[in-house]
């Protein structure tokens, strides 16, 4: 079992020795390795860290970037049920968002709900506060971690359906 209470989450900074993480897909393990200080370098994305001071590796890691919700013509029935939980005079063509670029929990760590609880943090940390006048959290997913953002229902528990 893992105690989360000793992880400590940092911010990325581009002078920031990396520690050793591994998850189970290569493009992750690089993205923080190759891409993540040139992202912040280029104002592009802030990565957080979150490190386990015992064993001195990362055991998960996520990356945020401003975005937008954007009315689809295509999608009428999916912006309607957005507009739902609007003010009519607050309604706009588009809503502010922040999105996750990339979320990672190495393998060590994996299983034992170190994603969800990081989906957690960010949920709360954008939703008190204000931080950034962010209605809604998105996420550039691979498909293969859908179902995971499908059973922790991002939307519906950010305050929207």
């Amino acid at each position: 079992m893992i105690d989360f209470s000793s992880l400590e989450v940092h911010q990325l900074t581009a002078d920031m020795p990396l520690l050793t993480f591994h998850c189970a897909d290569k493009d992750l393990n690089e993205f923080l390795v190759q891409d993540a200080k040139n992202y912040l370098n280029d104002m592009m994305a802030v990565t957080y860290v979150y490190i386990d001071p015992q064993k001195q590796q990362v055991a998960a890691y996520f990356s945020l970037l401003n975005d937008k919700v954007a009315y689809d013509p295509q999608s009428k029935g999916i912006w309607n049920r957005i507009n739902r939980h609007i003010h009519n005079n607050k309604r706009r063509r588009s809503y502010p968002s922040v999105k996750i670029g990339r979320l990672a929990v190495g393998e060590e760590y994996a299983k034992c709900g170190l994603g969800t609880r990081i989906i957690e943090y960010i949920k709360l940390w954008y939703s008190t506060g204000n931080r950034a006048g962010c209605r809604f959290i998105t996420v550039d997913a691979y498909s293969s971690a859908i179902d995971f953002y499908r059973k922790i229902r991002l939307f519906h528990n950010f305050g929207y359906s």
